[in-house]
């Protein structure tokens, strides 16, 4: 599985974006403290974590790298070695100090919505030809946007654990995600049974391989999780 076009991947990042809007928009401020499938974290503090994504995609739009490449939508998520969990608690608290320093959980559907706008916008604008560099790698744009893609698919499945009437992700942003997992995957692909949520849940270690996964993946389930 490829990419669609850059403008398709423009498109699908702003649905992306949206679908995660679209889950949060009318939550009042009690629902924004639910939990979500991030260990630690509301529905609040997950949306502040994500919220790093758009603010620092706007800065990498900015921020143009001489070549070649060195990473791609797939390779990009084997670069992170892993904080450790050390470094996963620094962070877990950090995400949580900042977001209850909000006065109102609703503060901060309303620094994403802003943050997304803005985003999306510097998205449909960037040169699909060019390199941006960001977190000390140097992507293609079209490789950055599927990245950004990803990372708000998967937390978008994470928003609405405690929702069950919540919508899922938009389908031309989950067939994006699907493909960089497809990618990590390597050999086969994914097995053929899996629904298209299961394999982004089992991909990022939100459910547990079974037994008849493990037989169909073979030495590919050692692998798993594929990204976080």
């Amino acid at each position: 599985m490829g990419l669609p076009s850059s403008a398709a991947l423009a498109e699908a990042l702003t649905a992306a974006y949206a679908g995660v809007t679209a889950v949060v928009r009318d939550l009042d401020d009690f629902d924004l403290l639910l939990p979500s499938g991030c260990r630690g974290w509301t529905i609040c503090d997950l949306l502040l974590h994500l919220s790093l994504d758009p603010q620092r995609a706007l800065v990498a739009f900015a921020t143009p790298a001489d070549g070649p490449p060195d990473t791609d939508f797939v390779t990009y998520f084997r670069s992170f070695p892993g904080a450790g969990e050390t470094g996963a608690i620094a962070h877990a608290q950090w995400v949580r100090r900042t977001a209850a320093a909000f006065t109102r959980p609703h503060s901060v559907v309303e620094r994403w919505t802003e943050t997304v706008a803005a985003a999306g916008y510097a998205a449909r604008q960037a040169d699909p030809a060019s390199l941006i560099r960001t977190q000390n790698l140097v992507l293609p744009v079209p490789d950055f946007i599927a990245t950004l893609i990803t990372e708000a698919v998967i937390h978008h499945l994470d928003l609405i654990v405690s929702l069950p009437d919540a919508p899922d992700p938009a389908p031309e942003a989950a067939a994006v995600a699907m493909s960089t997992v497809d990618g990590l995957a390597g050999g086969d692909g994914l097995p053929e049974y899996w629904s298209e949520p299961e394999a982004l849940l089992k991909c990022s270690g939100r459910e547990e391989l079974t037994t008849d996964d493990r037989e169909a993946l073979g030495d590919r389930a050692e692998l798993f999780p594929l990204l976080s």
